[in-house]
Order: structure tokens, then C-alpha cells, then sequence
């Protein structure tokens, strides 16, 4: 009888996450990963600016879906079995402690991601896992009740294979999945920021605005949160949330749409008009430049000012209705015409992947192949910013691990 095999592709978050669980809980797996590339764990070390963003403080399931623009009912399911409590348990339990931040994003408390690729890499040496590096999956076959795993270099015959290579950006990259039968969603970026052109706003660069409303025009996509303006347009999570929710919509737009922004989304139109009146009494011999009512950054005030043609020396008394008019559409409704997009490249993810309809949610088994299974960005699941899509990979990984080794008990 040999020794049961499992082949990870990918060694990212979710393939390392599903051969260290697999191995550890069935001594006498052989467990060995394939990785394309010269780098492991290579967007877990760069992520969150080098800290690595594990997971968010989000502890019930219901809130926790809404957080994902792309697999909700699927993650429902998975996250029953494995959520975020189960990853700060986990990582507890190897000795690195995780910490959360006033918006609910999770770090290690070392605040280097290094805390994370290391616990990872113990793991994997603890229970004899193999990395075989520079291995490119070029196909699957499946051969008398095996499946086996065609590289750039070899033929490895495997009882399970786990597949945790990433999503793709282009179509034809899933062609090998797609010849095992399996269908996928189409890609589309997902996290990126705005272009704009020729837009003087631009020059604000570096001016951050931590409560904005951003909304899309002529569709009901809209963000609140903070905004960033960019030498070449606006970033910040409102617009990164933006693009995750509309990655499907802005990408068949072409990356061209019209934006909206409300620099003070507490107000609209007409409550702003009636703060106006008073403001405007209160402080009538003041110079508007000098008071800026809104704790606005000073430079995007003065921006604001002059786009709706208020002079700088412009007493509060002296603001024609006119001018109070341009200067509310330039606070409640600022126009921009967005003109493609630049990926976010430590958060960049991709939307779509292997159609959900074919992989069991309490499993990760493929429904059309047995003892394969799919984990992490793969499949058609993808997270806003703030360590969602992290989860999905530590869960997904998780689960799989848990299936493969439940059949590995029952055959051996």
C-alpha cells in the first residue's frame, strides 16, 4: 500500500494553509507543493504594506458575506465550519498573536508579515511537507483512479490534488482547468483606483479626506469612507470598495464612467444651503478662505473655492447665490470623469475564477472530478480591502485539508 499523495499547486496563502493542515492532521501523507514562481507566500509578505493584513475583526457570518461582492452564499457555508475566530485561534495557538485595529483589520502584533510567512514555513518543515519551486502545472489528467499532475518537468501521480494557484487575469490562462471539464467566470480586475485626465484635482495629490461619499452615475454603486486624491486621480478604500463591487460593471464600461463625490456626506443639497444661510450670517466680515467651516483639508477647500469661481478675498457676507450654488454642487455632487483605472498592486485581486456551482462549499471538492479540490482566489470569490480575502484563503485551504484528510483516513 503506498503512501497517499496530495499536490498542492500554489504556494500562496491558500495552498500552504490546506498542505500544512492536511499533513499535520494525517501523519503518513505525502504532502508536496508546487510553486511556478522563485517566491512563496509572496503576496502575504507584501500585503498591508509589509504587515500583512491576516484577517478582520468580523465575527458574524451575515455581516461578514456582505463583504464579498463575489461568492456570498457560497462563503456562507464555508465559514460555518472555519471563520475568522478559527484564523486568530490558529495563529494563537503557533505562537503569534493577532491584533486588531480601529477599523477591524487584523495584523500580527510583530506588525511584519515575516511573523506569518515564518509561522507558515514551521509548519510545513514541522510536518515534512516538500516545496519543489519553478514547477508550472501545464495539465491534470486522471489515470487509473489517480489523478496526475503534468509540470513543466515532470509527471507527479497524485491521490489528491489541491489547486491554489491564484486567480488569472486572462481567460486562456484557464484553459488546463477548463479541460478537466470545469467552467469559470470570466476575470476582471477587481481593487484598483481612478484615473482621471487633465483634471486639475490632481494636483492635491497626497491630500487625504478621511469621510467621503463616492458614488457611480447612473448606477446604484456607491462608497463611504476614505478617499485619497492621487497624482493621477483618487484612491483610498471608499474607491477601492467602489471598484470590487463594480469590477463587473465598470469592466464591460471600459474603465470609463462619471463619479460623484460628496466631500461631506452629513450633508446634502438643501441641509447644506440652510447651514450656509447661518454660517454665512455669523461670520459675514470673514474672509470665506480663511474659515473653512468643515475641517476639510485647507488645499482641497481652496480647490473647491475656486472651481465654483469664489474669489480668495471673498468676505462670507459678499457669497452671491450663484456662487453658494456652484460652491454646494462642489461639496455635495463634485463631478469626475474617471478614464481607466491602475491596479492597487499589493491588494491587486481578480474577479472570477472556477464556477461555484461546481465545488461543494463544506468541502472545497470539485462536484466533477473527485479527491480534486479548489482553494483560495482560484475560485470565483473575491473580498473588498481589509483582510477578506485573506479569510477566504485560510478557510478554503482549511476545509479542503479537512476533506482530504477525512478520505485519506477512510482509504488507508
Amino acid at each position: 500500500m503506498h503512501n497517499k499523495i496530495l499536490v498542492v499547486v500554489g504556494g500562496g496563502a491558500a495552498g500552504f494553509f490546506c498542505a500544512v493542515n492536511a499533513a499535520k492532521q494525517t501523519p503518513g501523507l505525502k504532502v508536496i507543493i508546487l510553486e511556478k514562481s522563485n517566491k512563496l507566500l509572496a503576496k502575504v509578505r507584501i500585503s498591508g504594506g509589509g504587515r500583512c493584513n491576516v484577517t478582520h475583526a468580523c465575527f458574524e457570518i451575515p455581516v461578514l458575506i456582505k463583504k464579498y461582492p463575489r461568492g456570498e452564499r457560497f462563503l456562507k457555508k464555508a465559514f460555518h465550519h472555519f471563520s475568522p475566530k478559527n484564523t486568530i485561534e490558529w495563529f494563537d495557538e503557533r505562537g503569534v498573536a493577532l491584533k486588531q485595529e480601529a477599523d477591524g483589520r487584523m495584523f500580527p502584533v510583530t506588525d511584519d508579515s515575516a511573523t506569518i510567512v515564518d509561522c507558515l514555513g514551521r509548519e510545513a518543515n514541522r510536518y515534512g511537507v516538500q516545496v519543489m519551486m519553478h514547477q508550472e502545472v501545464k495539465k491534470i489528467t486522471t489515470a487509473n483512479n489517480q489523478l496526475v499532475v503534468h509540470t513543466n518537468t515532470q509527471d507527479i501521480p497524485a491521490d489528491y490534488v489541491c489547486i491554489a494557484c491564484g486567480g488569472y487575469p486572462k481567460s486562456s490562462m484557464y484553459n488546463w482547468l477548463a479541460s478537466l471539464g470545469h467552467s469559470f467566470a470570466e476575470p476582471v480586475p477587481s481593487l484598483f483606483t481612478f484615473n482621471v485626465t487633465a483634471n486639475p484635482i490632481t494636483a492635491l495629490m497626497g491630500v487625504a479626506v478621511p469621510d467621503a461619499q463616492v458614488k457611480i452615475v447612473g448606477s446604484k454603486l456607491s462608497e463611504r469612507g476614505p478617499v485619497l486624491i492621487t497624482h493621477w486621480g483618487f484612491s483610498g478604500p471608499a474607491i477601492l470598495r467602489l471598484s470590487a463591487w463594480g469590477a463587473r460593471a465598470l469592466s464591460l464600461e471600459q474603465w470609463n464612467f462619471d463619479i460623484l463625490i460628496n466631500w461631506l456626506p452629513n450633508y446634502n443639497d438643501n441641509s447644506l444651503r440652510t447651514y450656509f444661510q447661518e454660517y454665512r450670517f455669523e461670520k459675514a466680515a470673514q474672509k470665506m478662505i480663511n474659515r473653512n467651516p468643515f475641517n476639510l483639508p485647507q488645499r482641497l477647500w481652496e480647490f473647491l473655492l475656486k472651481e465654483s469661481a469664489i474669489h480668495p478675498d471673498i468676505r462670507w457676507s459678499d457669497l452671491t447665490a450663484k456662487s453658494q450654488n456652484l460652491l454646494i454642487r462642489q461639496l455635495c455632487a463634485a463631478p469626475f470623469s474617471i478614464k481607466g483605472k491602475t491596479t492597487f498592486k499589493e491588494e491587486f485581486v481578480t474577479a472570477g475564477g472556477i464556477n461555484l456551482a461546481e465545488v461543494d462549499p463544506d468541502t472545497m471538492m470539485s462536484r466533477k472530478i473527485p479527491h480534486l479540490f479548489f482553494a483560495g482566489e482560484i475560485l470565483d470569490v473575491d473580498g473588498i480591502t481589509g483582510g477578506f480575502n485573506f479569510q477566504h484563503a485560510w478557510t478554503s485551504g482549511y476545509l479542503a485539508a479537512m476533506e482530504i484528510s477525512r478520505l485519506a483516513g477512510i482509504s488507508s
